[in-house]
């Protein structure tokens, strides 16, 4: 998951929220892990000022799916990156289409021991 560009890792509800309003786009999107279930990932995607949630899981054979509409077929894919291509179309059962990515800018700046991370997350946690 450290390879996909918009995977934000443990940061919090609020702080991705944050992130996708500061985009302020409709179908911007990130991915970040699950605060209640261990193992699960979050697709969170802004639209029309709101923040929805789809969880992401890996199956025990390998395979990537998105819990999405009630009545929409599940999909299973090979990585998450087919995952985050397919949900760029419309109809695919989420709100609107993966359009913006909202790309983790920490995992690219981070520099070992600065603690850029941890001071980066804190202001995205504590800002109104």
């Amino acid at each position: 998951m450290d390879t996909v560009p918009v995977y934000h890792g443990p940061i919090t509800r609020e702080a991705g929220e944050k992130l996708l309003l500061a985009a302020g786009t409709d179908g911007s999107y990130l991915l970040r892990d699950s605060e209640s279930i261990p193992g699960v990932y979050c697709l969170c995607v802004l639209y029309q000022g709101y923040v929805y949630t789809y969880r992401v899981s890996q199956t025990e054979t390998g395979s990537w799916s998105a819990e999405t509409a009630p009545g929409v077929h599940r999909r299973l894919f090979r990585k998450v990156h087919n995952l985050i291509l397919a949900f760029q179309k419309p109809n695919q059962g989420i709100v609107t289409p993966l359009q913006n990515p909202v790309v983790n800018c920490v995992k690219a700046n981070y520099s070992p021991g600065t603690g850029a991370v941890e001071e980066t997350l804190a202001a995205a946690e504590e800002s109104p």
